[in-house]
């Protein structure tokens, strides 16, 4: 199965800026105005400010299964360059979350298993 996950998004190029900072990479494909992340074997994030998408702006949720390695140094990163976070969470089951809000307040969260 394919999956492709589109992030609405106002303002196109402070956006990709904001993106190349999370991924730690500028998109691996772009098509017409969609910027693809591939992010899975067959996944895809994709960022677009499409007039056709202007009433999602904002409303996007995606969470990220990592690694606890992955969980701290993506924070570690995203800190560095100055994208900041919500407070990180630990579930009962020892999982530990995190969301991260883009320029629009989309939510890609990370989530990784002890």
């Amino acid at each position: 199965m394919d999956m492709h996950s589109v992030m609405c998004v106002s303002d196109l190029g402070r956006s990709l800026q904001w993106y190349e900072v999370f991924f730690g990479r500028p998109a691996d494909e772009v098509i017409g105005e969609e910027h693809l992340w591939r992010v899975g074997e067959n996944a895809y994030l994709v960022v677009d400010a499409g007039d056709a998408r202007s009433a999602r702006v904002g409303g996007s949720m995606v969470t990220f299964g990592v690694t606890l390695a992955e969980f701290g140094g993506t924070l570690d990163r995203l800190t560095a360059q100055g994208i900041s976070h919500e407070p990180i969470e630990t579930y009962a089951n020892g999982v530990r979350h995190v969301e991260v809000l883009d320029p629009d307040g989309n939510s890609l969260s990370l989530a990784a298993a002890p």
